[in-house]
């Protein structure tokens, strides 16, 4: 099972439109995570009309009409696997320990928020993965995704992708 991972868009702020790499590899991507921030309704559209399975949140950016359609929270079990994704809006310090009593029993934590892509794993094992964005690099030096593939009950293949300059 192919993963896309993607936060963080805030579209048409920070750019005109989703690469056309990304929006290429979401094609491929049996599901596609989006840790929010996403700003406009018209993204969340576009990525429901392309993605064959969509899981995503809303994050501090988001309005009314983004909350009203998505979670804060939102779990899925995938290939024995349990995620969730969530925003997670808190500081970098003490990241894994606090996410790890937050969402026990998880595998794996996808979040946003930072814009800094991140892939560490907590004392109680889960993984967390943050994509950065693929719009606004802010302090980064490239604008990023993730792919990574669930094959067995495993997560591998976790990729960070650099987008080129815009």
């Amino acid at each position: 099972m192919r993963l896309l991972l993607t936060s963080d868009t805030h579209l048409p702020k920070r750019a005109k439109a989703l690469p056309a790499t990304l929006l290429a590899e979401m094609s491929d991507a049996d599901v596609v995570f989006h840790a929010g921030d996403w700003v406009d309704t018209a993204t969340l559209d576009l990525l429901e009309s392309r993605c064959r399975r969509l899981i995503g949140v809303y994050g501090n950016n988001d309005g009314p009409e983004l909350r009203a359609r998505l979670p804060e929270v939102a779990h899925a079990e995938l290939d024995g696997l349990r995620f969730a994704a969530v925003h997670e809006s808190g500081p970098a310090q003490g990241r894994e320990a606090r996410c790890a009593a937050r969402f026990p029993g998880l595998d794996v934590l996808v979040f946003g928020h930072s814009h800094i892509p991140w892939d560490t794993t907590a004392a109680t094992g889960l993984r967390l993965l943050n994509p950065g964005s693929p719009t606004d690099r802010r302090r980064q030096p490239h604008c990023t995704y993730m792919t990574a593939t669930v094959a067995g009950g495993r997560l591998t293949d976790v990729t960070l992708h650099r987008l080129p300059p815009r």
